[in-house]
């Protein structure tokens, strides 16, 4: 079972945050900030992944504190679940539209972290999310799941439309990436020998 529990308190937010990479989509999520929950959702259910997040944050403040270490505990999660990588496909692409917005995403489970975030969001709010927070979230991903990632908004002039389409496209990106490829289910997909 390549699965992940992820436990964080800090005096920002209290977080509690379960994953399986080889789920069917199955979500429980409650982080105080509907809108991120939604995003979350979708993630999940576009990926194939079974998560949990429960999170009480400082709210009352913004959904800063809130979406960034959600995001530290779900590349945490992610990078645990991984375990060594031996048989992941490792790369995963996709290009994704979402009415109107055309999002391309690319990862690589490369043990290295880099963000290439190139979006362009019209409003500085979702209903009550900071648009802003979007990278940050992917920012704080990234470092944490120690992967190359790569969004970039190829079209696209709803600020929904965009923000979605982007986690659906990672999503799928990821999905590709993290799938077991049996011809090499016992090798590390490195010629170098790790990752």
């Amino acid at each position: 079972m390549r699965c992940a529990k992820i436990k964080r308190d800090t005096k920002e937010t209290k977080i509690t945050l379960s994953l399986n990479l080889d789920g069917k989509g199955e979500t429980k999520i409650d982080t105080g900030c509907g809108f991120l929950d939604h995003m979350l959702t979708l993630f999940a259910s576009h990926g194939g992944f079974d998560l949990e997040v429960k999170c009480d944050g400082d709210t009352f403040v913004d959904f800063h504190h809130t979406t960034e270490d959600v995001a530290i505990c779900l590349g945490k999660a992610f990078s645990d679940a991984l375990g060594d990588k031996k048989g992941i496909r490792r790369y995963g692409n996709m290009i994704l539209p979402m009415d109107e917005a055309l999002i391309l995403s690319a990862v690589d489970f490369s043990g290295r972290a880099y963000l290439g975030y190139e979006l362009s969001i019209p409003s500085q709010k979702v209903g009550d999310f900071d648009t802003e927070l979007c990278s940050e979230f992917y920012l704080a991903f990234t470092r944490e799941a120690k992967c190359n990632l790569h969004i970039n908004q190829l079209a696209g002039t709803n600020s929904h439309h965009i923000i979605e389409g982007a986690f659906k496209s990672v999503a799928r990106a990821i999905r590709q990436a993290v799938e077991i490829d049996e011809r090499f289910s016992d090798t590390l997909p490195s010629t170098k020998g790790v990752l």
